[in-house]
């Protein structure tokens, strides 16, 4: 056979699996290309022709696959073959799998479950989603029009839904675009015109030799796991600008400092979760702790646990301890766990040090005094006191000679800055209060202003993350340290997390639970991290969460309650078996069954149970008692109605279809007190409603009764921490208890954290309180449509 009819087999060959002509030929040129995509293509056993989906993924496999997991090529290519693996997305995935995998054996459901095998994305799923992103970017994309980073839109989109069909993805989007701007206007397909830079005037500048990592400005919004510097760019030596009238902050280390620090961490990055125990933790807590941790791990580094205990006041031990447990539980391992209370000696002769070299003070003004004369610029009568006096009255204040509220260490910043918090800031304070953790050694405690960038540096801390209510106080953090010759960590603030309907500082929250407005700090209803775990709500969808809004610098990220929902309804959805309880029970007596009968029915954990998985069903009785929502059933029918009325059919469940024949009253006339209806036991009857039910285990035996507790939003306003006086804003609704509510047997043996469907109710989850007598149930979210309480209607 000749070159050229070689040539064409081979090219006729590209074709049958649907390459376009250009491509064909181009691939041709390539030897080697050639070479795996025929091996490919007989592998697979397509030589007779694939659509064109398929060709195109196998085109890929050709170019990309990893030499190193060859072994594995022909599982991979039944997977595509038969659609199992259908889009790039799934293809990448599987690539980067087989890739890490090697030549090792492979688990095919770890596989699976990389490639998102068998996941199906609804339509309505990305609806959804598409919905939360343009609301979330509804003023920049008013403000854009057409102009939008589309791309942007699709990626957090893809963020929650890798194996969405992109194109999909991509029309509604540009639906909802049109819905949003309308048509395209003349102004939307004009090229933006660019800002020129302005130029300073040169005697506004002084040029200063500084040591700083190679970043981009910190107004800018920036994402800490695309911009932090690695180590090999801490060393550079740049040339930053001061401007006279507005200091641009950033870090500053001479060459010996930095190469001690370097030798000290070897290059490594080093962050720290710095939280306050005077509370539990709350979802903010979780976006810092996906920050620091997050780029620690992102980055190879480490980070430290660090408790910011320097108010025995309001300490307790049991927020130590939670907070070490929370930590974990969110699925972090801290590097360290340390105090700053483990620093305090050091601190303290730092202190000595700060004032022999003129930058601090002893002060005698009572607080009230200090907040008039910080409002009005006015110095203190006792700043320019003698270093020695300052000295033996600063030790008189440790070996406790002065009495609390009679003096205070401030350091001597600039009284006339334009920054509140370089406001000669206080560094001690005198408290006869004993340490939960340091004890009673100490009666003078550091403030966080002058303790938190010290135990940074002391810890080599390399990035110093924090939100941006702290941005003021990054001019007295580097005053302090440059004072003191110590080294300078990189600071980078963040928008902190606000969500709608409910608080986040811990002094409200700490109101809360002290005035008994919730059950303690781990009430459902907060956003405490232990209310959340309580409520039902997993570490994984916490953080899927944390990781969806992303991290910017931008102060206006309040975010909506449903977005958090959104993401716990997709996590329980996976992981929540379905299971069938009634909260408000109907009697529903099937007259044509007899008494004594007991049907053992079986019933979906799983939506996609497959008929031969006996683990993902389980067994529900049907007997001539049954019961039923209160809600399900209406006296009169109309078309709109989907439930059970007079002379009306329904299907049960997983059951038969019964009719209504009969409704009995009380002596009231009005209350209906049982339903007697008949089962279809040939299932000829095809009604279109379909109801939950449990029915009696045994003749004249009730099913299991168990406590709901169903909860709604905390607070009825979106942003309550606005208002004068929040707690008039509570939700009196907020919390509703169902003492006697029917589950089927199967709950029975649920434990404490087991998480369910109940069908068409919500997500629930086991809570601490139940007993072996009694199970005790939290709903943690609805479903999609939720459900309406209880009543006829």
């Amino acid at each position: 056979m000749g070159k050229d009819e070689n040539r064409e087999e081979t090219v006729d060959l590209f074709l049958r699996i649907g390459l376009d002509e250009k491509t064909a030929n181009n691939t041709v040129a390539n030897n080697k290309v050639t070479t795996n995509l025929k091996a490919v293509i007989h592998e697979a056993g397509v030589t007779d022709g694939c659509s064109k989906a398929v060709g195109n993924l196998l085109y890929t496999v050709a170019t990309k696959f990893p030499a190193n997991a060859l072994v594995h090529r022909p599982t991979l290519l039944e997977y595509i073959v038969s659609l199992k693996i259908k889009s790039p997305a799934q293809l990448e995935a599987a690539h980067t799998f087989l890739g890490r995998l090697g030549s090792e054996n492979l688990q095919l459901n770890e596989f699976e479950e990389a490639c998102g095998v068998g996941v199906e994305v609804s339509l309505e799923e990305i609806e959804h989603t598409a919905s939360m992103v343009l609301e979330e970017k509804r003023d920049m994309i008013l403000e854009m029009r057409y102009r939008t980073n589309v791309g942007e839109l699709l990626g957090q989109i893809r963020a929650t839904h890798p194996w969405a069909d992109a194109k999909i993805v991509k029309e509604v989007i540009d639906k909802r675009l049109y819905g949003l701007l309308g048509e395209r206007t003349a102004a939307d397909n004009e090229k933006p015109v660019k800002k020129k830079k302005e130029k300073l005037p040169k005697e506004d500048v002084k040029v200063m030799a500084v040591q700083t990592p190679s970043v981009p400005p910190p107004e800018e919004e920036l994402n800490p796991f695309t911009i932090f510097p690695g180590p090999e760019e801490n060393i550079k030596v740049h040339t930053e600008i001061f401007f006279s009238n507005r200091p641009v902050l950033r870090v500053s280390n001479t060459k010996e400092i930095l190469k001690k620090h370097l030798e000290e961490t070897g290059g490594r990055v080093f962050t720290r979760f710095p939280p306050e125990p005077n509370g539990y933790l709350h979802i903010g807590h979780a976006k810092a702790m996906f920050v620091s941790f997050g780029l620690a791990k992102e980055r190879g580094g480490c980070c430290y646990l660090r408790y910011d205990d320097t108010n025995p006041d309001a300490e307790k031990k049991e927020y130590i301890d939670h907070i070490q447990e929370i930590v974990r539980w969110m699925g972090w391992e801290p590097f360290k766990i340390t105090y700053t209370s483990d620093y305090f000696e050091e601190l303290y002769k730092l202190a000595v040090e700060l004032i022999k070299k003129g930058h601090a003070y002893v002060d005698h003004q009572s607080a009230e005094e200090i907040k008039v004369s910080r409002e009005n610029k006015r110095n203190s009568p006792w700043r320019d006191r003698p270093i020695e006096e300052s000295l033996k009255l600063f030790n008189d204040m440790r070996m406790g000679l002065i009495e609390e509220n009679k003096a205070t260490l401030r350091m001597k910043q600039d009284m006339q800055s334009d920054n509140f918090n370089m406001y000669d800031l206080i560094a001690y304070r005198i408290k006869f209060t004993p340490h939960p953790h340091a004890g009673d050694k100490w009666c003078i405690y550091p403030s966080y202003d002058y303790a938190h960038c010290i135990v940074d540096s002391l810890e080599n801390i390399t990035h110093s993350l924090c939100t941006l209510e702290f941005e003021t106080r990054r001019a007295s953090y580097y005053w302090l340290l440059d004072a003191l010759s110590l080294y300078q960590p990189y600071v980078w603030e963040y928008s902190r997390l606000n969500i709608t309907n409910t608080v986040m500082s811990k002094r409200k929250l700490n109101k809360l639970v002290t005035d008994k407005w919730v059950d303690g700090w781990d009430d459902p209803r907060l956003m405490t991290l232990a209310g959340l775990r309580r409520r039902g709500v997993s570490a994984t969808a916490i953080n899927t969460f944390i990781r969806g809004i992303g991290i910017t610098r931008s102060d206006n990220s309040t975010v909506r309650l449903d977005r958090v929902e959104y993401h716990i309804r997709e996590d329980l959805n996976k992981t929540a078996a379905r299971q069938m309880v009634v909260l408000h029970p109907l009697k529903v007596v099937i007259t044509n069954l007899d008494d004594k009968t007991i049907l053992d029915l079986d019933a979906k954990k799983w939506p996609d149970a497959q008929t031969d998985d006996a683990s993902a069903f389980y067994k529900v009785p049907f007997t001539s008692v049954v019961y039923i929502e209160r809600s399900d059933f209406r006296t009169k029918d109309s078309k709109d109605y989907y439930g059970l009325a007079p002379g009306k059919s329904i299907l049960l469940r997983y059951a038969f279809p019964i009719k209504c024949t009969e409704v009995v009253y009380s002596d009231d006339g009005e209350t209906i007190m049982e339903i007697r209806a008949e089962y279809d036991s040939s299932k000829n009857t095809k009604p279109k409603g379909v109801l939950h039910w449990v029915a009696q285990p045994s003749p004249g035996v009730d099913p299991l009764r168990v406590e709901v507790r169903l909860f709604d939003k905390l607070f009825l306003s979106e942003n309550p921490a606005e208002l004068e006086e929040f707690l008039t804003d509570l939700n009196p609704e907020s919390k509703e208890v169902i003492p006697e509510a029917f589950a089927v047997p199967f709950l029975r043996d649920a434990a404490v954290g087991d998480k369910f469907q109940f069908e068409r109710l919500g997500y629930f989850a086991v809570d601490p309180d139940s007993t072996p007598e009694k199970l005790v149930f939290n709903r943690t979210v609805t479903l999609r449509d939720s459900y309406s309480k209880g009543g006829n209607k």
